[in-house]
Order: C-alpha cells, then structure tokens, then sequence
C-alpha cells in the first residue's frame, strides 16, 4: 500500500478527517472537467485539468465512469493534502473518492506558480517555500518528484541537484541508452550514475528504461549496479515501477525455446528432399547435438550408424574434448612511469632536417627500416611490441562463432541505407550519425548513382557495402602506415569526431558480417586489448620519415661523443615532446629511443585512441575482442588467406536443376584459374559473384550458390550471391565467357571506385 505523506507547508496540510463542510456536491466533478457526460473517454483529468495520455510523463490516465472523472496517476499520487486509506484495488488506486473530492477542493483554491490558474494540488517540501503547481507544469519547469517515502515534490529552486566531481570531461560522452552524445555535467535533463563515473544519461532515458525494466531489472547500464543506482535515481525523481519488467509479461514471448531444432546443419546435407526434411526411424532422420541441442544432422549424412547413437555438433566437440582451459599469462611490463614523455600533443613535429621528394622519402624510410635488426639487437625493447596476443581465460572458441553470438542483438526491424555510390564513406558517415540509425536494426543498402540523369538506384547486399567500407577506412586519415596501420593525429579528423566513427564503423561491420579488416599494426592492437600503458611500439609503427632518422641517428651512435651531437641536431623536436633527458651513460640512447617510439606512435595519439575505443564498444565488440583476443588477432591483424579452387568449390551451392556438364565446367575453370591459366583470379570470381574479395568471418548469409542457365555470359547478382553460369558445348568457350565478363565487369567498376576512394 502506498503511503503519501503530506507537504510540510502549513496551506497543503493534510485533510482532516470526514469533515461534511468540505464534501463537494455531487455534479462538482463534471464542472471541474467540463465535458459531456457521454464523452467520457476524454475527460480532463481532475487535478491538472489536460486530456492527455501520455503514461511516460503523467502516468497511467483512467477514466472512472461510475464517478465520471479521468485522472491522471502520477497526478493523484504527487497531490500535497491526500493519502491511501483503501486497498490497492479499492476505488481509484487505493485512493478514496471522498477523499479525491477533498483534495479537489482544497486545490481549487491554491493558483499555480506556472500557469497561474487555480486547482494547484502540488506544493514544493521545503517548509518556508509557498510555490505550488500542477502535475505537468511542475515537469515544464523542471520541478522533481519523488516517488518514494514520502512522495516528496521539490520547486525548481529547491529541486537536489547531483554534486559536480573533480573529474573534468572535455569532450562529450555518449548516453549509456540511446549513445548520442552529450555534455557530461549534471543538469535536470542530464544525469550521472552513482556508481559509474562514466555513465551519462538523458532523464527521458532513464525514466523509459526504468517503466520497462521495473524494480527488478532497473539497474546501471554499465556496472548492473542496483541500490546505489535506483536509490539516486529516486531521489532525483525517476519513477521504479513495483512490476516486473514488460518483457517478461509479454504473452508468449519465449514461445520459441520450446520449439525443437529440426533440421541437418553438416556442410554437405546429402537429403534430396532438402536439409529440413525429417523422416523418423530412417536415415533421413534428423539427430539433433545431445549438448546443445541447437544442432542437427541426418543419421545418413554424418554417417551414424545406429539411429539410437549420440551425435555431437562441431563446436560442442571442440569444447568437450578441449584438454583444459587456457589459462591467461602475465607478462612482465616495463614500468610505464620510466617513461618519459609530456601531456602536450603536437600533430607535425618540427622538421629539423631537410625535405626530400615523396618518392626519396618511401625509399629512405625502407632502407633505414631493413637496418632494424641491428638496432634491435642491441635494444631488445624495440625489437618487438612487449606483448603477445593474450590466452584468454575461456575456451578456445571459432571466430565465426563468436561473431553469430554478437549478430543475436540484431533485430529483425530493417534500416535503409542510402549511399552515394561516389562517396561512399561520406554517405555512410552521415547515415550512422542520423539521429535515427540504430547500430542493432538489420542494415538494408541501396546504392545511388547521382552521376547518372535520374539518379539510378539499385540495391545491393550488406557485406558488399561493408566490404566497401571496409576499403575506404583502411585508406583514411585516420590511419597512418603502409600495411600495417596505426591511428593517425589528424585535427580535422578529431574535430569531426571520425575516431569514434571509425571505430564504431569496424564494430558495426564485424556484428553485421562484414569482411575481415585485416590491417591493424600489433601495436595497435595491444592497445585496444591491453592499454597503451602494457603496450610498447616498434619502429616499423613510425611512418613519418624525419621521426625514423632521428631514431636511427641516436641508435646509430658509437660513443658518447656520437650520442651528444646527435641529440644536439634534434635537440628542439626532443625539448617540445618531453623526450629530453640527461644522458649519463651509452646505454641511455636505448631509453631515449624507446620514450620517442612511445611518445610518437602511442602517447601523441592518446585523444584519437580514446574515441576510436568508444566506437569500438558498439554492440560489444571490443568487449568480445579483449575476452578473445587470440582469436581476433587473426582477422584484426592479418589478411584472409588465399583462396583456392577446393574453397570455392565447397563454398558455392548448386542452386536449381543442374547441369552435368557445366558443373564439369565450372571445377575445371576453378583449377584453371588456380593454376595461372586463367586472366582472372579467385578473388575476382568471388567480387564478381559476391562484391566480397574474401570470406567474411561470419560467412556470407545467404549462402553463395551457382545456377546453370542458358546465357551467354556469367552473371552475379551480388545481393543474393548467387553466380549464374553460362551453359557451353565446350570447355573452351565456358572459360572465354567466364574471363571475358568477369574481367570486364571488375575494371569498370575499379574504375569508378578509384574515383571515390579518396575522403577527408
């Protein structure tokens, strides 16, 4: 039973007792609303005197015919000179009608602060404080409510504010719920978790998650702290429901765990009916995995030969029979605090050597790096990032798997996505920072050509825009390096924010089944998994040329003589990084080159690290990439493998009737292109039939096939990766049509693509 004190103020003290001067006569509840009898759905509620339903803001709006009056909840239960005398189903919520009546009269002769019209049932605690107000004009001028103990209600001047901590934010942050970002300081509409420093939240989030979650499942987004947040979060006026929350009340919602899997997974289903064709006591029966039960086989094609044996899915048997866990290694660190570098960031050193052609510089900068290993072997520190990917301390599990898991938050609600085929970073830049895209909706892609008159559309899949993507960011500004690429200080770029959207990018592409990215540096890497305080660079991360001769000077240096001079020629570019040090020994120059290295690849990018983290954190993804990073490490850091005919053999279905001959055709143009006797290669045949040049982690959904059909030439259609094969009478014109179309069709569209693969 809800028990609602009354205001400390002496004008909303508590309504006497059964008092027959104060009773209202029987029609003063219609004059209050001022409507029609029979329009009763739209009665005003009593005490604010609006007709509006919305539950989020004023609470659960009911109409009472018996009586005939609407009231809102949030109204009747914040109202000064009123308490719960009944039963929770009694009347009106508990409350009494007698004593609504009551309050109705006491309130008509107090006038709102705001509104400045009479029926103000609401008065702010505070003792010496004589403001009063309606429900809604209390909440349009940001007065708090707190629905707890004593029900207490504050004015806007007296209203608790959450303390400003020590920490000062300089950038924005996201909200925790919705991930727009805003300014991280307590406001009415801005509110920070007790428990969390750095989780911000809108009031209207806040207030939406907590009537969905109720008491039982409102906690902080990013601790699942429960006390301390809900207890701060009443205090500054969020409603908790005493309910469970909505999505286990939904009718039927988990309907589909009861649902037994009924069908053959196996790579190669031998069924001529089909893979979800079950017949029981035959070989056609499906078996489902006795561990998960997620799975299934026919007896015939996992070559059981008892229908009553067990059968085990791939992954379950990796996990059963995995010898022990993996246990995580420490790695002994150099002290971090060793080394010695400032706070400031500069984007461009200060050149003190001479400028040299673009063309001298790449040649220069290969040459000093082939004299690595002479400077490594004498500087063990730099030889090699000081980390190695890091054993996790769960099973060994397959990258596909751990991506299908990420993919579950996927919601079936579509979101189109209209690119510039001529800008396509552009395009998708602006798409992901609409206020509207939502990183988990299913991502629908059309493609505009604005070149064209009408502005042609055409539909294309989603990991062929990815892939796209994919293209364009590892050649931004936002990363630096040849082939192994480290994050870049470009101003425009931190301004723009294209960190975080860079990052939250690559989230959003591996979640989606987008291709392997391939080209982070080690370096990196470790950072994003580790720290950058755990994480030391080698001079192959260094790209700026006038950076790696200064290392190879020092490094270079035979004597202490050698040494001095060579610090004095860059003793201007080391004062501004707060690299200089006192050399007192030879073995110093090792120390300086190692505070160089972590201040030019590491600490100088520190601001662009931090937000491109921030985006990786979408739908869990570098959550999933520190839990595993041995596993990530292999599509994060190293290009996909060369495809072979065997591969693509197995990854392409037969899809239609097929044909004997052309299927002879086919594997023979495989081997043919595998052996060089082909114009083509397995990769364009996969970006012809795909728009993929590789096999995303995931693998592609759907899942290629290859159709026979009477065409002159090959055609790929790229959204349902489907490769429709010509139907010849020899092998010879088979592979002449194959090579002509494919090759054709990929240098035009190379040709367009170079044309807008530049971006800021």
């Amino acid at each position: 039973m809800l028990d609602v004190a009354p205001s400390g103020s002496s004008d909303r003290s508590p309504a006497p007792q059964r008092n027959d001067s104060l009773e209202m006569p029987r029609g003063d509840l219609s004059k209050m609303n001022e409507n029609k009898p029979d329009d009763s759905q739209n009665l005003a509620c009593i005490f604010c005197r609006k007709s509006d339903d919305c539950p989020n803001k004023y609470g659960e709006k009911k109409t009472y015919e018996k009586w005939n009056f609407s009231v809102h909840y949030y109204c009747l239960l914040m109202s000064s000179g009123i308490w719960q005398r009944g039963k929770e189903e009694e009347e009106v919520y508990g409350f009494l009608v007698e004593d609504i009546k009551k309050e109705v009269h006491r309130a008509s002769k107090l006038k709102c602060a705001v509104c400045k019209k009479n029926g103000a049932s609401i008065g702010c605690v505070v003792p010496r404080c004589k403001r009063s107000y309606h429900f809604p004009c209390g909440l349009q001028n940001e007065c708090i409510f707190q629905f707890t103990d004593n029900f207490a209600s504050f004015c806007w001047k007296h209203r608790p504010v959450q303390a400003m901590t020590s920490t000062m934010y300089r950038d924005s942050l996201p909200c925790t719920i919705c991930l727009e970002f805003i300014d991280p300081i307590p406001t009415y509409s801005v509110l920070r978790s007790p428990c969390c420093k750095n989780a911000w939240f809108h009031r209207d989030c806040l207030q939406v998650q907590a009537l969905s979650a109720g008491v039982f499942f409102f906690r902080c987004t990013l601790c699942n702290n429960t006390d301390i947040f809900q207890k701060e979060m009443l205090r500054m006026g969020i409603h908790i429901p005493e309910k469970d929350a909505s999505w286990e009340l939904e009718e039927n919602a988990y309907e589909d765990l009861l649902q037994s899997h009924n069908r053959c997974d196996v790579r190669r289903c031998h069924c001529k009916k089909g893979r979800d064709y079950n017949e029981p006591n035959s070989k056609w029966e499906v078996k489902r995995c006795q561990c998960c039960g997620s799975s299934g086989t026919h007896v015939a094609c996992s070559s059981l030969q008892l229908l009553e044996q067990n059968w085990e899915c791939l992954d379950c048997r990796r996990i059963s029979y995995s010898a022990d866990f993996r246990k995580a290694l420490k790695h002994p660190l150099a002290n971090s605090t060793n080394v010695t570098v400032t706070d400031c960031l500069l984007e461009e050193p200060a050149s003190k050597l001479p400028r040299q052609s673009a063309g001298t510089h790449h040649k220069e900068l290969q040459r000093l790096k082939q004299e690595v290993p002479f400077l490594s072997a004498q500087c063990p520190s730099i030889k090699t990032s000081c980390l190695t990917p890091r054993q996790g301390s769960k099973f060994k599990r397959d990258i596909s798997t751990i991506l299908v898991e990420l993919g579950f938050q996927i919601k079936k609600k579509p979101k189109r996505l209209w690119i510039n085929k001529a800008n396509v970073w552009r395009s998708a830049l602006e798409q992901f920072q609409g206020q509207k895209f939502n990183p988990s909706y299913t991502i629908e892609v059309v493609y505009v050509d604005e070149n064209e008159q009408f502005g042609r559309e055409y539909p294309v899949s989603k990991q062929e825009f990815l892939s796209h993507l994919m293209e364009h960011l590892e050649n931004s500004s936002v990363f630096e390096g040849s082939l192994s690429k480290n994050l870049s200080l470009n101003s425009q770029a931190l301004k723009e924010n294209l960190y975080y959207e860079a990052g939250k990018m690559l989230a959003i592409s591996l979640v989606h089944g987008g291709p392997s990215p391939g080209f982070f540096s080690e370096t990196l890497f470790n950072c994003l998994v580790y720290g950058p305080e755990n994480t030391l660079p080698i001079l192959d991360d260094v790209s700026d040329f006038e950076v790696t001769q200064i290392i190879f000077k020092i490094n270079a240096a035979a004597d202490m003589n050698s040494l001095k001079s060579a610090i004095n020629e860059c003793y201007s570019y080391l004062e501004n990084i707060g690299c200089l040090r006192l050399i007192t020994t030879f073995s110093d120059k090792y120390v300086l080159v190692k505070d160089i290295l972590f201040y030019h690849v590491i600490k100088r990018v520190q601001e662009p690290l931090k937000s491109f983290k921030q985006g990786l954190k979408i739908l869990g993804a570098l959550e999933k990439i520190q839990a595993y990073p041995d596993v990530f490490h292999k599509i994060l850091c190293r290009k996909p493998e060369n495809l072979s005919a065997k591969t693509l053999s197995d990854l392409f279905t037969v899809r239609g009737l097929p044909n004997g001959q052309t299927l002879r055709f086919w594997n023979s143009y495989l081997q043919a292109v595998e052996d060089g006797k082909s114009t083509t290669t397995m990769k364009d045949i996969l970006i012809f039939a795909t728009g993929c040049s590789s096999v995303p982690p995931a693998g592609f959904k759907p899942l290629p096939s290859i159709e026979c059909l009477h065409v002159d030439f090959p055609v790929g259609n790229k959204c349902d990766h489907c490769l429709a094969l010509p139907i010849t009478n020899t092998f010879q014109e088979f592979q002449e049509s194959m090579d002509f179309a494919i090759r054709d069709t990929l240098r035009l569209e190379k040709e367009e693509g170079s044309r807008s693969l530049s971006w800021t």
